[in-house]
């Protein structure tokens, strides 16, 4: 389960976010490239943008159902 306490500090203000567990595996930014993105500085993925629109709050819930270390959260 994604830790709310730990965010990553460049995900946009909303309902989704990864967390510092990050292990760089590409699932989300492959499954939801519109929404997730890597910081080339961590070696991390954060949501870049919110989901808009009931296509991408399903990509967006897929990418954290197939998570392999639970890094996305959704408070919502």
């Amino acid at each position: 389960m994604a830790d709310r306490t730990d965010k990553h500090p460049l995900n946009a203000p909303g309902t989704y976010y990864n967390d510092n567990s990050c292990i760089d595996c590409d699932v989300c930014r492959e499954m939801a490239p519109a929404i997730f993105r890597r910081d080339d500085e961590s070696g991390a993925s954060y949501v870049w943008r919110q989901p808009q629109s009931l296509a991408e709050l399903a990509l967006a819930r897929e990418a954290m159902e197939n998570c392999p270390t639970e890094t996305i959260g959704c408070d919502g």
